[in-house]
């Protein structure tokens, strides 16, 4: 299946004083990439709903390079590793890809999500038609956190 494919600009502030990207920042750019996934991507194609209430109930990141800052975007893939009742994972990897292919992965992460009503104040189940564009980057065995890229 294939991965939602994100470019975050890097900014001057994301820097910690050892000159590369904070660990803190990189939660940013999962929600940068997550945003484009589901408020725009999943919208376009039918799960309206995501874009109206989505919570985050846990993330998970492995640190595997420092990113130090360039003018150039870091890559951020996303892809579905789970789809549950009631949530669903998404994994991540923040990389750079050069021309030939050769990857160099920053981080591996993973974020549970929980649908949300918003006006009731109440988790929901995920709706068939958000199943169906979720599924559409179904990787189950990709990598994560705790596992070596």
């Amino acid at each position: 299946m294939p991965r939602h494919v994100t470019h975050v600009p890097l900014r001057w502030a994301d820097l910690d004083a050892l000159g590369h990207v904070n660990n803190v920042v990189y939660l940013r750019y999962l929600q940068e990439a997550r945003v484009d996934m589901l408020f725009v991507h999943a919208a376009r194609n039918g799960a309206e709903k995501l874009a109206g209430g989505v919570v985050v109930s846990r993330h998970e990141i492995g640190y595997r390079a420092p990113l130090h800052f360039r003018p150039a975007p870091v890559r951020v893939e996303t892809w579905v590793a789970d789809v549950r009742a009631a949530s669903f994972t998404l994994g991540y990897e923040v990389l750079d890809e050069s021309p030939s292919g050769e990857r160099t992965v920053y981080a591996v992460a993973s974020s549970v999500l929980v649908p949300y009503n918003l006006a009731d104040g109440q988790p929901r189940r995920v709706a068939a038609e958000e199943r169906a564009v979720l599924e559409t980057f179904y990787e189950p065995d990709g990598p994560a956190p705790r596992r070596a890229a």
